[in-house]
């Protein structure tokens, strides 16, 4: 389904990713927002892709195993993962990616398309859950071959560890659970800058501002945590008057890292280190930090309630493009008659400073972790210190 047709806004067919992208892209186009051409597999493929394979039994008996505790979590995830990469595409729905991808290259006047493949759930980007970042994407994806690869490579991504946990604390069936891919083409945004943007303050609920995270690079290092990036908040009720800039912070972040697009080999991207000069300059310009502003409000006017964005800038054109679209569900999810304040009765002897994860306090004991791969190792009731989250 190609994200300008009417059915691919239907969330059953497409997820939730998906069809708020086509959402927007039928909507909003008026209002001068910009989404890259592409195009959804439905969840209808990935069912018949289980069926044809004869997945389900062996899948359910795994997720069996793990119920019992004859199997890990590790241990269950990368068997499911294994069956799903091992299976093949039946060949007519093989044929219909390789049709459209080629038409999509058609439409964007290249013959060698790169393009972002995106897994977008069923049950994803729902107001009262969120499957943000439990999926995989995929960047630089170039080829008919290497374009089945990443869609299975996505379909393989429904069972990482985090998203079977995810699923069940919150009672989703592991087996009803389907999933669409996002085919779009690439913005050249390792060569400009990109990021997220939220319709309301992510620390403290208030929702008279647009907050916008801007790094440079492709923007998974911003959606995953791994760099520090810019940080620009805007008074939202002042954005209608173009003559006034309402732009009420801009925080300079380190941005350490850059994601761009692989040199040779199979890696179809590396990050790099920033320059110094990317490090000390802010990523977005005043007139773009308010057309970004401009969009988030429209988004959410549409929508009827707070919105949680992606957006990238293409180096080439200079032009910026909205790559995501769906509700804040952690701030919004909150009550608004209840407000919890903490306070330290007394200081004691400063051990580390950083960047704290929400706004209680807590005791316990600190749980230093290098990297996710140690994992493990951290212990429930402590306080975990690391680099990245």
């Amino acid at each position: 389904m190609w994200f300008d047709q009417p059915e691919s806004s239907d969330v059953s067919r497409v997820g939730g990713k998906n069809a708020g992208l086509a959402e927007v892209t039928r909507t909003l186009a008026n209002a001068g927002i910009r989404v890259p051409p592409g195009f959804a597999t439905t969840a209808a493929a990935y069912r018949i892709y289980i069926e044809v394979n004869e997945l389900a039994p062996k899948l359910r008996k795994h997720i069996d195993a793990y119920h019992s505790c004859q199997e890990s979590l590790a241990e269950t995830g990368a068997a499911m993962r294994r069956l799903i990469m091992d299976a093949e595409f039946p060949v007519p729905i093989a044929e219909s990616i390789r049709t459209a991808y080629k038409e999509l290259a058609r439409r964007c006047g290249t013959a060698h398309l790169a393009v972002a493949v995106r897994s977008s759930a069923t049950a994803e980007d729902l107001p009262q859950a969120s499957f943000a970042g439990q999926q995989e994407t995929f960047l630089n994806v170039r080829g008919e071959s290497e374009l089945l690869r990443a869609c299975r490579k996505c379909y393989a991504s429904l069972f990482t560890d985090r998203a079977i946990v995810y699923r069940e604390t919150n009672g989703f069936d592991h087996l009803q659970v389907a999933l669409s891919i996002g085919i779009q083409k690439m913005v050249r945004a390792d060569r400009a800058g990109s990021g997220v943007m939220f319709t309301l303050d992510t620390e403290t609920g208030f929702p008279g501002v647009v907050v916008i995270n801007a790094a440079w690079g492709l923007g998974e290092n911003v959606v995953q945590g791994t760099v520090n990036p810019d940080k620009y908040v805007i008074f939202k009720r002042l954005l209608t008057d173009e003559h006034l800039c309402p732009i009420i912070e801009r925080s300079l972040g380190t941005k350490e890292k850059k994601l761009i697009y692989g040199a040779g080999g199979s890696a179809r991207t590396r990050n790099i280190n920033t320059t110094r000069r990317e490090r000390e300059t802010l990523v977005l310009k005043d007139a773009e930090i308010l057309q970004l502003g401009r969009w988030a409000v429209d988004v959410e006017k549409h929508y009827g309630r707070p919105m949680d964005m992606e957006w990238a800038k293409d180096g080439d054109t200079n032009e910026i493009f909205l790559v995501q679209a769906r509700p804040e569900t952690v701030q919004s999810a909150k009550s608004a008659t209840l407000l919890k304040t903490y306070s330290l009765n007394k200081k004691g002897k400063l051990i580390v400073t950083g960047a704290a994860i929400g706004e209680a306090i807590s005791a316990g004991n600190a749980c230093i972790i290098h990297s996710a791969k140690d994992i493990d190792q951290f212990r429930e009731g402590s306080i975990l210190v690391t680099e990245s989250t």
